[in-house]
């Protein structure tokens, strides 16, 4: 089970920071994730990390701005969302699965384990 904490609101530039915690002492990931959606869309990747290298992979628009973290001992990733643009408002979600390969770790279909979702709205 995947618990997301965090969301909220932001004015445009600000910051937010997203955790996500898996519960569960047999579950070990070695990749979250973090994806986002929009009514009317699909889920969008926003941010991945391998849990054992700690490698991280962005969605372009976030580079630069997100950064996605990883405590293995809590079996937790963050996401920290600095200059925040109204663009990035949205339903956040992290995901975590045991058996993920490079070539899809941006996919959702990767992913077996979804948190409920944590709303960011960043206001202009």
């Amino acid at each position: 089970q995947l618990q997301a904490s965090g969301g909220g609101l932001a004015q445009a530039g600000g910051s937010l920071r997203l955790s996500c915690a898996v519960s569960g002492r047999t579950f070990s990931p070695n990749a979250m994730t973090w994806f986002r959606q929009t009514p009317g869309k699909d889920r969008e990747f926003v941010a991945a990390i391998r849990m054992n290298s700690g490698n991280a992979y962005y969605t372009d628009s976030v580079k630069g701005r997100f950064t996605i973290s990883r405590d293995n001992a809590k079996k937790t990733v963050n996401l920290q969302m600095k200059s925040l643009k109204p663009e990035d408002t949205a339903v956040y979600y992290c995901a975590a699965a045991s058996g993920v390969i490079s070539s899809t770790i941006a996919t959702d279909r990767a992913y077996a384990y979804w948190g409920q979702g944590t709303l960011v709205t960043v206001s202009s």
